[in-house]
């Protein structure tokens, strides 16, 4: 089918078509996003690895997007959104078999290979679809848009680690205690080869419906949108000086930094958390689902106050606050109360994407694309803070060690909402 060509002067249809198609992939991209923590807890097992190398799945995951974003973006200037999204799908796709392939064999260094082209297909959905969102409708209510599609994210993220957990974690505490007790020989190895090949169609099912749904966004009447007309520049007038006479946008690629590094904190190194107070595996791997919903939760919220009632400046600023109040929370309570303080940070997390994307790139007219592929670079931070995190409590305590790299996260993120959103900017 055609697609129609949105510019800031032509008149639009309906946007319920092209938001719903969003939403779908939008749901795709949390249930592999949130699928992280889980498997951080899986390969500990199938791999016989210490925290620090479980940990290589988020790194190897995230850091894709700050190889990738602006080679990403130099794509979506030829191919277009629509046929860019599509291109994410496939290389998705491709991922998705690797990583089952190898983790099947029992390789790491492939089964991380397949987790970065996850995330490189990743970079080119979210290069593409945020600021698609944010540009769909008025600029000024894009963290409403944005935070519906949140909720397709992470309805999907909660279901992810049950489903995992369902097909793939089920009996685990008791097959870890056969697997510990065992020495080394072909018996335990064959348990272990036994237990990782789990995933392998569980992958390959997902790496299939992936490729059918690139299929059907490539038929598909979704419109494209060119970010230079739709995305003007005019309000703030540094059109001359290229991408970096706009300071919001760099304040906002730290902020962005930061926040995906905090917010993967909490839905993907809470399970390790838990772990730290000697719970239970089988119900730690389920710990993600808490924070998603809680997340999910803070998107219902935040959708109907703003721009209604809070702007989305001050939403992002009141969230930060309650993120510091519940990091401290959990650090001076323990067990089951701590992980729920936790998990209760995806309540404050869930509006913060959707208030400084739409904040850093508004303005950017002409340099819409090349702004979101830099910001969508700011996701390498879920790469490094929950390396750091864990780095860290081989030294101090795990729940010091949480929230010593937290809580200076959520005061920037503070200070971006109340006022560096605005630096260099004439708008109010």
């Amino acid at each position: 089918m055609s697609s129609t060509t949105y510019t800031a002067d032509a008149p639009r249809t309906s946007t319920l078509l092209p938001m719903m198609i969003i939403g779908v992939l939008f749901f795709i991209m949390g249930f592999f996003t949130w699928l992280n923590g889980p498997l951080i807890s899986f390969v500990k097992v199938a791999f016989t690895l210490d925290d620090i190398n479980a940990f290589l799945v988020p790194f190897a995951f995230y850091v894709s997007y700050f190889v990738l974003a602006l080679p990403a973006g130099a794509v979506l200037k030829r191919t277009g959104m629509k046929k860019g999204m599509a291109l994410g799908l496939f290389i998705m796709a491709i991922g998705a078999a690797l990583f089952g392939e190898f983790v099947r064999i029992r390789i790491y260094p492939g089964a991380l290979t397949g987790l970065f082209l996850i995330g490189a297909g990743l970079s080119l959905l979210q290069t593409a679809s945020n600021p698609y969102i944010s540009i769909l409708g008025p600029i000024d209510s894009a963290a409403q848009r944005i935070a519906v599609m949140g909720i397709c994210n992470k309805v999907a993220g909660a279901l992810a680690p049950l489903a995992f957990g369902a097909l793939v974690m089920k009996g685990i505490d008791t097959f870890l205690g056969q697997v510990t007790g065992m020495a080394e020989g072909p018996t335990r190895e064959g348990l272990l080869n036994d237990f990782a090949a789990r995933v392998f169609w569980p992958y390959m099912s997902m790496a299939g419906l992936l490729v059918v749904l690139a299929i059907w966004i490539l038929l598909s009447s979704l419109p494209e949108i060119k970010p230079s007309g739709a995305n003007s520049e005019r309000s703030i007038g540094h059109s001359k000086g290229g991408i970096f006479s706009f300071p919001h946008l760099w304040l906002g690629v730290l902020c962005l930094f930061l926040y995906v590094g905090v917010e993967v904190m909490a839905g993907d190194a809470i399970n390790t958390y838990g772990q730290g107070f000697g719970l239970p595996l089988a119900v730690t791997s389920h710990f993600t689902t808490y924070t998603m919903a809680a997340m999910l939760a803070g998107y219902l919220v935040g959708s109907a106050l703003i721009p209604r009632v809070i702007s989305q400046q001050s939403y992002l600023a009141v969230s930060a606050v309650l993120g510091v109040l519940f990091a401290i929370g959990a650090y001076v309570t323990h067990g089951y109360v701590s992980v729920a303080f936790v998990a209760a940070l995806g309540f404050a997390n869930a509006m913060m994407w959707p208030a400084i994307f739409p904040l850093a790139i508004k303005g950017l007219g002409s340099h819409t694309e090349l702004g979101s592929a830099v910001l969508i670079m700011g996701i390498v931070g879920g790469a490094l803070l929950p390396q750091a995190f864990v780095h860290l409590k081989q030294y101090i305590d795990f729940q010091l060690a949480f929230v010593i790299v937290i809580v200076p996260c959520y005061l920037y993120i503070l200070y971006y909402g109340m006022r560096g959103h605005n630096v260099g900017t004439h708008a109010g």
